[in-house]
């Protein structure tokens, strides 16, 4: 599929005149769907397409009748924040035999539809793809039977079909994320949260079942961010000699002073001979060997429902674009593709390829081969699992390495610092290293504020909110003859520096101070961690998926009384500094009319479109408006500025109200995304830290001078990376306090075409279709 297919030549609002797209969920419901057919039917109305909702998934396609029906813009208003599927789901049998096809065939002919965009798991895109394939022969069978004319079967020749994948389970092989899963991992981290509350009061040992018949990555997921003793997956079943081994760990953490375990068992899980390992049998066994009070708990449905969480919403979103696009550019040579997010890329990648790698990770695992099923799973699954062999041998070695690894939080507080702290600590001490925590920040430093940390000081930091170190804005520039002082007497050999923009700054000055301070020649290095996501050489920062769910989640409740009191705009400030990566995403994931920033300039008659955009909307069936600002997106439109013009220019068609939202964006439980994210980030810091050491020694002494001895973990597109202090200074704009380039700022057209702007959409830089195999390159 060529980049160049339609840019330049083609108007992306001329794109689908005279052709229809249907839209339908299957199998499972999962969170974020509605956001995947909001999202399809709108793109499709913006590019001149019809669009038909196929309700009751493949049932509703055989049934035909009033199950095909023609959807509005505004039909799916108030879609976005429900979990579940509006237009409905159901398994159907009559889709599986050739007659239920031929049927469905008829009815899309019929009303002359030739796009379908499935949403569901890798079953429902297998029959889709079935669809595809008996298409022609289908309609064939149709015009003998008279059942269309051969004219109606010649304008419907061809079937495009485009799949998301919707499954809380991430099963799926070749995307990174699947609808709903983030939001299954958002049920699942309420439910371990209550409990550890309750099982800490009672020294219990809790095991929970989670969802995940043949797929362990939400229990993968959910023992990183709660630092589980014990996880077991289908992919890699225990050792031989495994319930030895799970005793005496729980034991060990009973003797350490944890007054807590918890086992987390995916209701796949079995052992190398492929039996069952059930959540009843791990509790009799801890009974029966260790006597210790032990309780289970299973999930089950509780894990589809709730609301989506944002990244679902997002990420709905922009696949529901991406499949619009991939529909109207495809060409009967073109392969059936699912449309899928790979790091923070929309990339489309052939439907069959992905069910076939899905089916050989099922036969590794049947095979026994489960090295080769972890594999296949993907990079970010591997990592996950590898992360988690680390964090979960807890002996640390008699051999110390005599080493000293310094940990601080910079700047304002936010959600995911404590899992990095808590990872980085635990992963040094496994390597023999001594933990030194430093408290609030390079004050604390300066001051000699600084303590070692023993293995449960941090027990129980990946679901702690803000900031246990203790942290502050001042950055080291005017300290350094003390902080050198400091680093010497506590015989300081490394640092993990962890915060926001001021991190990223007091590193540089840290770096720039070593020509004339010799303690600073050590190698060290920055965790962005800040709920405005500014800092320069990572696409995401820990705290900001924290920050953005709060917002979202204020912006639900906003919108609804708005909804009850009609004709209502509300005008809500966010956080960010100068970056208005929040307010583009929460714009995204609530719905937004309009979110102003920094990055994009806006002037007086931008303001008069937007308001008049609002009038013009309160004339259809959804009479309520949601502004977001950044708060420092222009220094002369303030929030009360743009507040008073809305309100005098709204007089007698909508009202506003306006919100500051405050302080509660830096507050919180980290979501999984951010606890997870800081849990690799810390690791992954002390074992570049580890390797750095042993090769920065001079005269038997530690000395790092080169500008890679001092980086910045960042996560750039799909891997994390360590990136010289010194080389992302180009990188930066200092005064605004922001990277000079951001990615999320090519996103921002969807929120636009989704609120009904008829803007500009380059489709010049859509996605070609990747192949799985080459993806995977390691296998």
């Amino acid at each position: 599929m060529s980049k160049t297919l339609q840019s330049g030549t083609m108007d992306p609002t001329k794109m689908g005149v005279g052709r229809s797209i249907a839209v339908l969920t299957s199998g499972g419901d999962a969170q974020g769907m509605n956001a995947a057919v909001r999202a399809t039917v709108r793109v499709g109305l913006y590019t001149g397409a019809s669009v038909y909702f196929v309700h009751e998934g493949y049932q509703g396609l055989v049934d035909g009748g009033d199950n095909i029906k023609l959807a509005t813009w505004e039909s799916v208003s108030m879609m976005l924040q429900l979990g579940g599927t509006v237009i409905g789901s159901a398994r159907c049998k009559d889709f599986q035999t050739r007659e239920g096809r031929m049927k469905a065939a008829g009815n899309l002919v019929k009303l002359g539809i030739t796009n379908l965009c499935v949403i569901g798991g890798d079953g429902s895109l297998t029959g889709a793809n079935q669809f595809r394939t008996d298409w022609s022969e289908l309609l064939v069978d149709l015009v003998k039977a008279g059942k269309i004319t051969k004219d109606e079967a010649s304008k419907s020749s061809h079937l495009n079909i485009v799949g998301m994948v919707g499954s809380i389970d991430n099963d799926f092989c070749g995307t990174d994320m699947t609808i709903g899963t983030d939001s299954a991992l958002h049920r699942i981290i309420e439910v371990v949260d209550a409990i550890t509350t309750t099982a800490q009061s009672h020294q219990r040992t809790f095991i929970l079942e989670v969802m995940g018949r043949h797929c362990g990555y939400l229990a993968l997921v959910t023992a990183l961010s709660c630092g589980a003793d014990w996880v077991f997956i289908p992919e890699m079943p225990p050792d031989e000699g495994w319930e030895e081994h799970l005793c005496r760990r729980l034991a060990d953490q009973r003797g350490r002073g944890c007054r807590l375990n918890v086992i987390i068992v995916a209701e796949g899980a079995m052992t190398r001979a492929g039996k069952p390992i059930t959540s009843d049998q791990l509790k009799q066994l801890v009974i029966d060997r260790l006597g210790f009070d032990t309780r289970t708990t299973v999930l089950g449905h509780v894990q589809r429902g709730g609301t989506p969480s944002a990244f679902d919403r997002i990420l709905g979103s922009r696949m529901g674009v991406e499949a619009v696009m991939a529909l109207l550019e495809a060409t009967p040579e073109t392969p059936a593709c699912v449309v899928s997010l790979s790091g923070n890329q929309a990339v489309r990648l052939p439907l069959m390829e992905c069910v076939q790698v899905t089916k050989d990770v099922t036969a590794a695992m049947a095979e026994g081969r489960f090295e080769d099923a972890i594999k296949l799973r993907g990079k970010s699954f591997e990592n996950n699992w590898n992360t988690y062999k680390l964090l979960a041998h807890i002996n640390p070695p008699d051999v110390k390495s005599n080493i000293n690894v310094a940990v601080m939080n910079i700047g304002a507080p936010c959600a995911g610092m404590n899992s990095a702290v808590r990872s980085a600590v635990r992963i040094g001490m496994i390597q023999g290293h001594t933990m030194l925590a430093v408290h609030d920040g390079f004050d604390g430093l300066a001051h000699g504020n600084i303590e070692p940390l023993s293995w449960t000081n941090v027990s129980g930091w990946t679901g702690k909110g803000g900031s246990m170190l203790g942290t502050k804005r001042t950055l080291p520039g005017k300290m350094m003859e003390e902080i050198s002082f400091n680093i010497n007497k506590f015989n300081i050999h490394a640092m993990v520096i962890i915060g926001g923009f001021e991190a990223f700054v007091g590193g540089l000055e840290l770096v720039q101070a070593r020509e004339k301070y010799e303690e600073l020649c050590i190698p060290m290095v920055v965790i962005p961690a800040t709920v405005s996501n500014n800092v320069p050489g990572s696409d995401f920062s820990i705290g900001a998926d924290t920050a953005l769910n709060t917002i979202v989640a204020t912006c639900d409740r906003i919108k609804q009384s708005a909804a009850g009191t009609k004709r209502r705009v509300f005008i809500i400030e966010t956080m960010g500094g100068y970056c208005g990566y929040l307010a583009t995403m929460a714009g995204m994931a609530s719905g937004a009319d309009a979110a102003y920033i920094y990055e994009e300039k806006f002037n007086i008659k931008d303001l008069e479109l937007n308001v008049e955009h609002l009038v013009q909307k309160m004339k259809t069936t959804v009479k309520r408006g949601l502004i977001l600002r950044n708060e420092n997106s222009n220094a002369h439109y303030t929030t009360d500025f743009i507040f008073n013009l809305y309100s005098e220019e709204g007089k007698g068609v909508f009202d506003c109200r306006k919100n500051v939202l405050g302080h509660m964006q830096q507050g919180g439980t980290p979501t999984p995304f951010d606890r997870n994210f800081g849990t690799k980030m810390g690791a992954k810091s002390v074992l570049w830290l580890t390797e750095k050491l042993k090769t920065c020694t001079r005269h038997g002494r530690i000395y790092a001078n080169t500008p890679d001895s001092a980086c910045l973990l960042g996560m750039r597109k799909r891997a994390l990376y360590f990136q010289p202090l010194a080389e992302l200074k180009e990188e930066t704009d200092f005064e605004h306090r922001i990277p000079k380039t951001q990615w999320w700022l090519k996103i921002r057209p969807i929120m636009k075409i989704l609120a009904k702007y008829n803007i500009e959409l380059d489709t010049s830089e859509h996605a070609n279709m990747e192949h799985v195999i080459k993806k995977m390159g390691h296998l």
